[in-house]
């Protein structure tokens, strides 16, 4: 059968994109991981699905699978390059949208300056909720960590948080010199996290300026991560380091995130870009 597809990436966070509302197709973990194959395959960090809705308030159905076959919660960078491809596509000429994810239903907006953005809803601390195994909610967590390359343990204080998807952060100061693969490696399968966590390595360079690295679950480190920059921000507030409405620099460009605390929802702010559209023999 052959495949219509579209690669397109927020900030270096690559993605490719299937319209399977005029393509019926099912894809399987194996194909995925082939697709994945930056050598053998097209190359990405996750696949995301665009679906007819099944809940009534949503416009679309949005799902999200990492480059080893998983599927993922939420994606802020795809939800971004999820509203520019449906309007390119021509599935919709609606500037905001609502997409149906396996968490919930999100909003995105296309802004008169042609970046997008993106409601991701309010951020969840409880332990159970996240998933974290903890006996109550705190800012910090001191979790203990096995190296295996070093066969060592290491002691390092995390904020725990859901925003979509599982994050742990964690505040360095200096994220170029930050062991981003190694660490993040042993903190994602970590055993307190039931579901794996994505990593984050959060420098702050100012009250409304920090910069991020994220070993993202199932993928790796990823040059850009939306959800990872929400996290990062809510975990800094928290923490009383940030102010509201933060300038998020990751190794791919720069994210906006804004944040009023308490019930708030977080807001995401930066670029989709389509790189080019394809097709290939499944």
């Amino acid at each position: 059968m052959l495949l219509r597809f579209t690669k397109m990436h927020g900030l270096g966070n690559d993605f490719v994109l299937l319209d399977l509302i005029s393509q019926n197709i099912t894809i399987r973990d194996e194909q995925i991981k082939l697709l994945a194959d930056r050598r053998l395959g097209v190359g990405f960090d996750q696949l995301l699905t665009v679906e007819p809705p099944d809940s009534p308030e949503a416009d679309f159905k949005y799902r999200i699978f990492n480059a080893d076959g998983s599927e993922a919660e939420q994606c802020g960078n795809g939800a971004r390059c999820l509203l520019r491809f449906v309007r390119d596509r021509g599935l919709t000429t609606k500037t905001k949208v609502k997409l149906e994810t396996n968490t919930g239903v999100i909003e995105c907006k296309l802004e008169k300056d042609g970046n997008i953005s993106v409601d991701m809803g309010r951020p969840v601390l409880q332990p159970k909720c996240i998933p974290f195994i903890a006996d109550q909610a705190q800012i910090l967590y001191k979790l203990n960590v096995s190296l295996p390359l070093c066969g060592s343990e290491e002691s390092v204080n995390i904020a725990s948080l859901n925003i979509g998807n599982p994050h742990a952060v964690i505040v360095v100061e200096d994220v170029d010199e930050s062991p981003v693969a190694q660490l993040g490696a042993a903190i994602e399968k970590h055993r307190r996290f039931p579901d794996r966590v994505n990593v984050g390595f959060m420098q702050i360079i100012a009250r409304d300026h920090i910069r991020l690295r994220v070993f993202e679950r199932g993928v790796g480190e990823t040059l850009a991560c939306g959800t990872g920059a929400c996290a990062a921000v809510v975990a800094g507030r928290l923490q009383g380091l940030l102010d509201e409405t933060v300038e998020v620099s990751l190794p791919g460009g720069n994210l906006r995130i804004t944040w009023q605390g308490d019930d708030s929802p977080v807001k995401m702010t930066g670029p989709a870009c389509r790189v080019y559209e394809g097709r290939l023999h499944i």
